[in-house]
């Protein structure tokens, strides 16, 4: 499948599958998706340290990245675990330009090192934050009551319906802990209607730019 790297609206890159027509990111603005749907209406919600993050979709290390960024501001002691079935390649990732666009060139080491890390090891990045990157896919997630938060990045339900199934979200369900979150950029009725039968109680919020709306789900015990 081609794959292009294209410039989103707000000078951030993503990479973007020709065949689907689908991209990495928002393409009207990778970063400020990113920074809408999984900090201000996901990672923000979480004052106390420490936080187990699982983000869907790794992808390009974007949502890993800002989330260290904020992380670091506030000193909370991360564990991140990133989910990805097929990884980006070297060579894509070299032309990510998220280090620049974020103003956060002190922490470039930090980009690259979750990029390079072995796969399926906990990598302790910086005293606060511990990286796990596994190499899976999401239909073989089976872990239990062990996230507070859930970045939800999966590729669109057009053009990969089996990821928004009843079946994943079950897994997300029990993946989190009691009273966690699962947030999203999606906001499609089948996607909701697979959320609540698993039992999340979802609400719909503004979207980020582009995007009218977006879920947010939590897991109410």
């Amino acid at each position: 499948m081609k794959r292009e790297i294209i410039q989103t609206l707000d000078g951030s890159t993503t990479i973007h599958l020709e065949e689907w027509g689908e991209c990495y990111h928002s393409k009207h603005g990778a970063i400020q998706e990113a920074k809408h749907v999984f900090i201000k209406n996901g990672f923000s919600l979480f004052t106390e340290s420490p936080i187990s993050v699982l983000e869907i979709g790794f992808g390009t290390g974007l949502n890993a990245f800002i989330t260290f960024l904020e992380a670091n501001k506030k000193q909370q002691h991360i564990n991140y675990v990133g989910v990805e079935a097929y990884p980006v390649a070297a060579n894509e990732v070299l032309m990510m330009n998220y280090v620049a666009e974020l103003g956060a060139d002190e922490h470039e080491n930090v980009f690259n090192i979750m990029h390079e890390s072995n796969w399926d090891e906990a990598i302790s990045i910086t005293d606060l934050f511990t990286l796990t990157k596994r190499k899976q896919f999401f239909q073989e997630i089976d872990d239990v009551e062990t996230f507070d938060l859930i970045y939800f990045d999966a590729f669109g339900y057009q053009v990969q319906p089996e990821l928004w199934s009843t079946d994943i979200f079950r897994r997300m369900y029990a993946a989190l802990k009691p009273n966690g979150v699962l947030v999203t950029y999606a906001a499609r009725g089948v996607v909701k209607r697979s959320m609540i039968e698993v039992g999340f109680k979802v609400e719909k919020l503004a979207g980020p730019p582009g995007k009218r709306e977006m879920f947010r789900a939590r897991k109410v015990v």
